[in-house]
């Protein structure tokens, strides 16, 4: 039986999906969260109640597309809102520099450099604010995971699907600013 719904079966104990998430955050991405829930919450959910109700007021719901859309929008919504005031009660927001701001920490951006000369800039965030535009890799990774503690100039050996490679930290801050 093919379907949508069907996916190849996975061990629950092997599949990195169901690995613990650690509950980190910096004090920016829980600003971030917190302003999508204020705007879902005071913005978004009242202006979809609006419509569904305009669009309820037509009459035959049955074939009113419009009360349907937004009807499955603002359960979205909803959704959404719940997720996230759950997910920020469970979060630990990690706001102030770790003691030796010359080691690899929750936070840290790290300069590295791999065995070719090329440069990686990332910075080792939490699960919720994980951004590949801007090389933001979650405390949960491998790599991550390997730089913790390091400091500048160590070697370290990240474990990568071509096989392990090893980079050079060359530079470790806590700033935005490079």
């Amino acid at each position: 039986m093919k379907g949508r719904n069907m996916t190849r079966w996975r061990d629950p104990a092997k599949d990195p999906r169901q690995a613990p998430k650690s509950n980190l955050i910096t004090a920016e991405g829980a600003a971030r969260l917190r302003g999508i829930l204020d705007h879902l919450s005071r913005v978004k959910r009242p202006a979809l109640s609006t419509k569904v109700g305009e669009a309820a007021a037509l009459g035959d719901r049955s074939e009113n597309a419009d009360y349907t859309y937004n009807k499955k929008e603002l359960n979205r919504v909803i959704a959404r809102i719940r997720y996230l005031t759950k997910r920020l009660d469970e979060l630990q927001v990690i706001d102030r520099l770790p003691a030796d701001t010359h080691k690899v920490f929750f936070g840290a951006y790290v300069s590295l450099e791999d065995d070719d000369g090329e440069t990686l800039d990332i910075r080792i965030v939490g699960h919720d604010e994980i951004n590949p535009q801007k090389r933001w890799i979650s405390i949960d990774t491998p790599m991550a995971k390997a730089l913790l503690g390091k400091e500048e100039d160590d070697e370290v050996a990240v474990a990568t699907p071509s096989g392990e490679k090893t980079y050079c930290i060359l530079e470790v801050r806590y700033s935005s600013s490079a």
